[in-house]
């Protein structure tokens, strides 16, 4: 039988483990949350795994401890901070702070920063604000890493820039979180670690062969991340890169120009308040529509039924919750690591 855990106890040993490195509580919570709400989604790549690495930055001041983002400039809808590398996300949490505030007056609240730590799973911030009738939409770059190669080119230019976005409807939220690349950074270093080789040649050499083996990622020179499409429709998955590109490090003014040398992120993060609009009540009423119109697709023969973004991880997350959170014996091995004694 496989082995679970209980959120309490992730929760108050993830608390503990980031407050005895340095982080207020307040700030301890928000990273625990964060991350185990990631595994609940089952986006095990930006979960728990990440303990451990985000205690190592702290320990080594590549993640800042203490101290607030620094404004750059302020004009009440659009404001961008200096993260002064401080934990992604507590900087996210506190973006959204601002920004429901901001919505109080303005139909729309933008944010960007620049010199953010790594932001964990973008997914795990969505339903704060669409649990409250508002739409956001976050992304993410990594202005030091060069994963990924543009259409046509074999070498890495930019990273797997991850868009997320939560659409509120009469019923569950629209949740969509993934990258402009076939995979994410993360993806393929689990699969390493695990030894297992990825369901599809979406990664390629720099002779411009194809292959499915993780173990190419981290050759001399490196394999790269196909944009979204591949080698005959990456032209789309390129252009989606570009324009996250030119919403984080483009917007935020910091990025790829002069790398800050570490482990950091470019960040978009955008709330739209549907009543300053045409109305909540109409903008529910349409999604719901839309919802159900899909919902209500044939289905295929080789899919069961039209599942929209975010049901299987909510699914997930209440059954989860409910049984207990299910790891990856090598991230409970890290855990172990940690002092985490398991329950």
């Amino acid at each position: 039988m496989e082995k679970r855990y209980s959120y309490r106890a992730l929760f108050d040993f993830t608390c503990h483990a980031f407050t005895e490195a340095g982080l207020a509580p307040d700030r301890s919570e928000i990273m625990a949350r964060t991350l185990i709400t990631s595994d609940l989604m089952g986006h095990t790549t930006h979960g728990l795994q990440l303990l451990n690495p985000y205690l190592q930055q702290l320990k080594e001041e590549q993640m800042t401890r203490t101290g607030d983002p620094e404004t750059i400039s302020d004009h009440g809808s659009a404001v961008t901070w200096n993260g002064c590398h401080l934990p992604g996300p507590v900087l996210v949490e506190m973006g959204i702070d601002l920004g429901l505030e901001r919505l109080d007056e303005h139909p729309v609240f933008t944010l960007t920063i620049q010199n953010s730590h790594h932001i964990a799973c973008l997914a795990a911030y969505l339903e704060r604000v669409t649990d409250l009738g508002k739409i956001i939409i976050l992304g993410s770059s990594d202005p030091g890493n060069k994963t990924v190669a543009p259409f046509g080119g074999t070498t890495g230019t930019y990273s797997p820039d991850p868009l997320s976005y939560g659409i509120p409807t009469q019923g569950n939220p629209i949740l969509f979180d993934s990258s402009a690349s076939t995979l994410a950074n993360g993806q393929i270093m689990q699969r390493h670690a695990h030894g297992q080789m990825l369901e599809g040649a979406w990664l390629m050499r720099s002779d411009g062969s194809l292959t499915d083996d993780p173990a190419s990622f981290f050759e001399d020179p490196p394999s790269t991340i196909l944009p979204v499409g591949g080698l005959t429709l990456g032209f789309k998955g390129f252009g989606y890169g570009l324009l996250m590109e030119a919403l984080t490090s483009g917007l935020a003014g910091a990025g790829r120009r002069k790398p800050a040398g570490r482990w950091s992120a470019s960040v978009f993060l955008q709330l739209i308040d549907p009543e300053k609009f045409a109305g909540t009540e109409a903008f529910l009423a349409e999604m719901q529509h839309l919802v159900d119109a899909c919902h209500g697709s044939k289905p295929h023969p080789n899919f069961e039924k039209v599942r929209l973004p975010g049901e299987r991880a909510l699914a997930l997350k209440k059954k989860q919750m409910k049984e207990g959170i299910l790891l990856h014996p090598e991230v409970v091995k890290g855990l172990e690591k940690s002092g985490f004694k398991g329950t």
